[in-house]
């Protein structure tokens, strides 16, 4: 079973189954809320858990190692988009196209920048069964998966990372290195970011910005 449709499905099985600054004190997190059915938490892995229980930790840590690196400017002039405690209330993305561009912040080697801003992709939103998706329609890296409600100024992202010239998606839960987990949130009036804590690969943190294409 392989595809972005088998992806979906299988997430769905399981809602049926069950620089020195000043830091603000860290939220609580929601993944310390028991599973229950028709959450994520009844989907997600162990280590997409604590990927969203230690989100603050991993922006602060990819904020710290990018501003060091000599990329504070780079940070500064994002604004909303790099701030973590930027959310706003009600975070539901509608369905449609959108345009996307990523930001890579703070380096697992040496081997890439501490910052890397990309030009913007194509993306989409869909509904998914009642539970709505994303997919990442170009490029080398692009997560696939369904966005779950969560509080009141997030949902969680699921997925899988599909890569390169990749026709087909593997499944959720399969591949540990592929698997991503997120959140979802708004940050301005028909804006929106996809937040990718502790990715397998080359950053710290990713931060999809989202807008509608029209």
């Amino acid at each position: 079973m392989r595809g972005r449709t088998t992806l979906v499905s299988t997430l769905a099985l399981g809602l049926t189954l069950g620089a020195c600054q000043t830091v603000p004190a860290v939220p609580p997190s929601a993944a310390d809320a028991p599973a229950s059915a028709g959450t994520w938490r009844a989907t997600a892995t162990d280590q997409d858990k604590e990927r969203i229980r230690s989100w603050y930790k991993s922006w602060q840590a990819a904020l710290t190692d990018a501003r060091a690196k000599g990329y504070g400017a780079d940070i500064e002039r994002e604004g909303v988009l790099l701030e973590p405690m930027a959310a706003l209330p009600n975070p539901h993305i509608p369905a449609g196209d959108y345009r996307c561009r990523t930001i890579k912040l703070g380096t697992q080697g040496r081997s890439t920048l501490a910052y890397i801003a990309y030009d913007r992709f194509r993306c989409r939103i869909a509904d998914e069964q009642g539970i709505a998706s994303f997919v990442k329609l170009t490029g080398s890296q692009r997560p696939v998966g369904l966005i779950f409600p969560d509080s009141l100024n997030r949902q969680v992202f699921l997925g899988t990372l599909q890569l390169g010239d990749e026709r087909l998606a593997i499944d959720y839960g399969t591949d540990r290195m592929r698997d991503i987990a997120g959140l979802v949130e708004r940050i301005g009036d028909n804006r929106w970011r996809l937040v990718l804590p502790a990715p397998a690969y080359e950053s710290l943190l990713d931060v999809i910005e989202l807008v509608p294409a029209n």
